[in-house]
């Protein structure tokens, strides 16, 4: 009779549409034809479903609170989280605080992350609600998403299971530059599991990205010691950036994506083909035949496939070298271990 009861349960669920789980395969558990043991983990649409089922309104409530004061947090957050996946995984790891100031976060690319505010109201709520239950690194995937929806950008699932890691060390925060090349980026992905068209994809976040005059200094005053500028960069874009960034200048911020910064849109794309990409990350993206193809099509195209193509990435980004099981643990507080 009970085994009977049981059937007829799953059947009533089937038929109402409610699913006991909604599992999701690593979409880069396969790399490169070869399996790679920190690359297997899987995760869960529901992982919360029974022990903290509210947990996506909680964040989303608390990420909209932020953003919506402050819109320039959504691309501060989305490189939060993806700074935190290329260095040791997407294990929270970046929001760890250390008295030596020897932690990822005090690692110079680091140093001008923002919005650890968003991410700590986000877990204060969840701890109050559900303590104990949900990783940092889960509650730092949520808040990116919202965050970029808050400003309409795309949206894209982000399965949950994550546990945090215990590590974080400054000497590990080796990042993809802003000044490689593409050949270098598209190891720095791959190296991660991701392709080279994950590489093009996600840097069209750059659309909402922000940076300052000091990192682009001696590309448009002094670019090989003779004071000249990278001749890759439209010459009336330098003229603009030099009217705008002194050389001595560090500090006056600088938007990426001229004339659409504050839209999360395709227009970065435009930008990079007009040779107005402003780090030479973003030039060299024309260097590469696949990068460049995809550039152009977005051009051609107005970007037709890139939230698609966007959401899609972020979906990976998500799974880079996650800690699953009974690895990590799930912190109390987001700036320390347990």
């Amino acid at each position: 009779m009970a085994l009977k009861n049981l059937l007829a349960l799953v059947v009533l669920l089937g038929v109402v549409g409610v699913s006991l789980a909604k599992p999701y395969g690593n979409p880069i558990r396969s790399h490169n034809g070869h399996r790679k043991p920190h690359m297997q983990g899987d995760l869960d649409l529901d992982y919360y479903r029974f022990r903290c089922p509210q947990v996506e309104s909680i964040v989303r409530r608390v990420t909209f609170q932020y953003v919506s004061r402050r819109p320039t947090l959504a691309a501060a957050l989305l490189r939060m989280h993806f700074h935190d996946c290329f260095v040791r995984g997407c294990d929270g790891s970046v929001l760890l605080k250390s008295p030596n100031k020897d932690a990822e976060r005090d690692a110079v690319p680091n140093l001008t992350l923002r919005g650890y505010e968003v991410v700590d109201a986000a877990k204060s709520a969840l701890e109050r609600k559900c303590p104990g239950v949900v990783s940092c690194a889960d509650v730092l995937a949520l808040v990116a998403r919202d965050a970029v929806l808050v400003i309409r950008g795309p949206w894209w699932p982000v399965p949950l299971g994550r546990r945090d890691g215990r590590i974080s060390r400054l000497s590990e925060a080796n990042l993809p530059s802003p000044f490689a090349d593409v050949k270098t980026l598209k190891k720095n992905f791959l190296d991660k599991g991701l392709n080279t068209k994950d590489l093009v994809v996600l840097s069209g976040a750059h659309t909402i990205g922000v940076s300052s005059c000091g990192l682009i200094s001696g590309r448009i005053h002094n670019f090989t010691g003779r004071g000249d500028f990278d001749p890759a960069m439209n010459p009336s874009y330098v003229r603009t950036l030099k009217k705008r960034c002194k050389p001595t200048d560090v500090r006056t911020p600088v938007d990426m994506d001229p004339g659409s910064a504050r839209k999360f849109d395709s227009h970065y794309f435009n930008i990079v083909a007009q040779k107005k990409g402003l780090f030479t990350s973003d030039s060299t993206l024309l260097d590469d035949l696949e990068t460049n193809f995809y550039i152009q099509t977005q051009v051609l195209t107005r970007g037709a496939s890139f939230n698609r193509d966007f959401s899609e990435s972020m979906v990976k980004l998500g799974f880079v070298e996650i800690l699953t099981g009974r690895q990590g643990e799930i912190r109390r507080r987001c700036a320390f271990v347990n």
